[in-house]
């Protein structure tokens, strides 16, 4: 089925009691440069520095029982990882994350430090994805897919809404574009509620750090 306003609007409250709900103030730098106002929303602010603990939480409230007892997996090389450990280690789910080995050491540092399970393989985001898939079939554990997923998608949107309440005549919302679980999550909150509000997608350029792990499909973290 595919997804809805209904089901953004569920995740936050599904979400609301571990997640910080971040401030959007006004940049004075950014709006001096722009000759317009523009305001930032601060998602580094959660407790894992980042908006993928969003999608992380949703995805994981929403296991049946039997999967929240086996566990969880995902390949990642930093943020999804770091939500999905810090959430599964409050929800008490376990946490297996595979990651490639070019995977910064803080990150991986950070998730074993949150009670998940590391390990690394491959010399590129695909390879430590495939390993990911072989592993859950093999040990029984549910595949986590950083943006790809309709829970996950659901989770990043709220950041919509609460943009939305926060700057009521916001007329354009920009947003960074990965794998696209954000901007995907973050458009369908907005456009439902604001058609008339501008939502520009903006990606990083080939030959930055975040195609590293580029085989077809861009890294997403």
């Amino acid at each position: 089925m595919p997804l809805t306003l209904a089901d953004i609007t569920a995740a936050r409250a599904r979400i609301a009691d571990g997640i910080y709900t971040s401030p959007c103030p006004r940049s004075i730098q950014l709006s001096e440069i722009c000759g317009s106002p523009v305001y930032c929303k601060l998602e580094y602010l959660q407790r894992t520095g980042s908006f993928k603990e969003r999608g992380a939480r949703n995805a994981l409230l929403l296991l049946p029982a039997d999967q929240r007892a086996a566990g969880v997996i995902a390949a990642s090389a930093g943020n999804h990882a770091l939500g999905l450990a810090y959430h599964g280690s409050l929800l008490g789910i376990a946490v297996t994350v595979v990651m490639p080995r070019f995977a910064p050491l803080i990150k991986i540092a950070t998730c074993r430090r949150l009670g998940a399970t590391i390990v690394q393989h491959g010399e590129s985001f695909a390879e430590a994805r495939q390993h990911a898939l072989q592993l859950a079939d093999r040990l029984g554990l549910t595949y986590v897919h950083g943006f790809d997923d309709p829970a996950i998608i659901a989770g990043q949107g709220t950041l919509g809404l609460e943009i939305l309440e926060q700057l009521p005549e916001v007329e354009a919302v920009i947003v960074p574009i990965g794998g696209g679980g954000l901007a995907a999550g973050v458009s369908l909150a907005v456009k439902s509620l604001r058609p008339d509000v501008q939502v520009i997608g903006v990606e990083r350029g080939p030959g930055r750090r975040a195609t590293r792990g580029r085989a077809g499909a861009p890294h997403a973290g």
